[in-house]
């Protein structure tokens, strides 16, 4: 009566079996909502009874939540799509007649490599059933028949970008162009080396890298360093002001941390906490360079992988050019700062994430962490304080809880900074 919008599906049970039934009944109708759901929950009807059940230090016994299984649907494969991705991988994607699924239109989903499309035996024109993983990523869970013009599809030799030939490494299932001036790999390099989370040029997004591309005024990532006005305005819909907004975050990028600029340049299996790592054992990108793999793997963190692949991503010529170009460019990375450095509200605080965060990506969300005092740690231990916790969450939410590890959400996580804040 006070006008708010409730929960169509809300019945007072019995007992459990009832409760047990309305479940089912929920489940049997939730795709008639208006709303997306992907479950229900049962609450003890007595305030007197919560009380005497109580709560832990996360969630209270008088109340318990049941999770559907992901809805389902059958569509039809159009086609499959080639991916070229800024390390040269090539995804293919699956193209299918548009379907909604968990409230949203869908209609393409990763098919990761080969080794996926010959284990589900996956034809182009076949009937599939598609899902969303965690009820966000879509997800091509098996082929339910081939029709009369099913195609078999097979991954082609060359790159779909510029032709070179793919190679895939031994013990790997991916292909990859290996061709380091591949137009597909420079638009991802670029984008990437732009991003939040690396150099933070804002307003150089991926429709503008794309555009200054094919206008051929920049070749490579240095050439971003080497835009003037003239350059922007030749772009659509930029004035005045917005090329120089975008020449002034591009000067700003020149003094990021060697950490971000580490990150950003995209050396295989490097993520951001890696090259935190990396930044406080070496002071420049040059002393980074003419490391050893002994040296690097003796850095607590760094293994066998990670050092081979930093180790091979300064023998090729035109890195190093690169980085010889972007320190003629001006590009001079600020001390990094260590935990000792920094006095925030997680000071003393470790953190381990699992799962899909609605809101920020996992660089992204590490990067808050460290930049408030906190540490990020990979594995759940009783050294962590806190889980943060998105969708598909795994074994690491059920440890986490037998040690008596607070498990938050991001929603709680952004709570406690802004309550730090005020």
């Amino acid at each position: 009566f006070l006008g708010f919008k409730t929960v169509p599906s809300c019945k007072l049970c019995k007992n459990i079996d009832e409760a047990i039934e309305e479940i089912k009944k929920i489940g049997n109708e939730r795709s008639t909502y208006n709303f997306p759901l992907d479950g229900a929950v049962i609450k003890v009807n007595s305030f007197e009874g919560r009380k005497i059940l109580g709560t832990t230090a996360k969630f209270p016994r008088w109340a318990e939540a049941f999770k559907y299984p992901p809805e389902e649907k059958e569509t039809k494969l159009l086609k499959i799509d080639l991916n070229v991705g800024r390390t040269g991988v090539i995804t293919p994607v699956a193209i299918f007649e548009p379907i909604i699924l968990a409230g949203t239109l869908v209609s393409r989903a990763s098919l990761h490599n080969e080794d996926f499309i010959k284990e589900k035996k996956i034809k182009i024109n076949d009937l599939i059933v598609v899902r969303k993983a965690g009820e966000i990523i879509p997800e091509v869970v098996k082929v339910k028949e081939h029709t009369s013009d099913s195609k078999d599809f097979s991954m082609p030799k060359t790159c779909p970008s510029c032709g070179s030939t793919l190679e895939k490494e031994e013990g790997e299932a991916a292909l990859r162009c290996e061709n380091s001036n591949c137009p597909a790999q420079l638009f991802r390099n670029i984008v990437h080396f732009a991003s939040k989370s690396a150099t933070n040029i804002e307003g150089l997004g991926p429709a503008i890298v794309k555009e200054l591309i094919e206008k051929k005024l920049i070749k490579n990532i240095g050439d971003i360093y080497s835009l003037g006005k003239k350059d922007l305005l030749k772009l659509q819909r930029f004035k005045e002001k917005s090329s120089k907004n975008l020449l002034e975050s591009i000067e700003k990028s020149k003094h990021t941390t060697l950490s971000s600029l580490i990150y950003a340049l995209g050396i295989r299996n490097v993520g951001l906490e890696c090259a935190r790592l990396l930044a406080k054992k070496f002071s420049s990108l040059e002393e980074l360079a003419k490391s050893s793999e002994e040296s690097l793997k003796e850095i607590d963190g760094i293994g066998n992988i990670v050092a081979e692949s930093i180790v091979d991503y300064f023998k090729v010529k035109e890195n190093v050019e690169l980085i010889n170009n972007l320190k003629i460019c001006g590009l001079n990375p600020k001390k990094e700062i260590t935990e000792k450095d920094i006095s925030g509200i997680f000071n003393g605080t470790s953190f381990v994430i699992t799962g899909t965060l609605p809101n920020y990506s996992r660089d992204e969300i590490i990067k808050i962490i460290l930049e408030n005092g906190g540490k990020v740690l990979n594995s759940v231990s009783k050294k962590v304080n806190y889980l943060l916790v998105g969708e598909n969450a795994g074994s690491k939410l059920e440890k986490a809880k037998n040690l008596g590890i607070s498990a938050i959400t991001e929603k709680e996580f952004m709570k406690i900074l802004e309550n730090s804040e005020k």
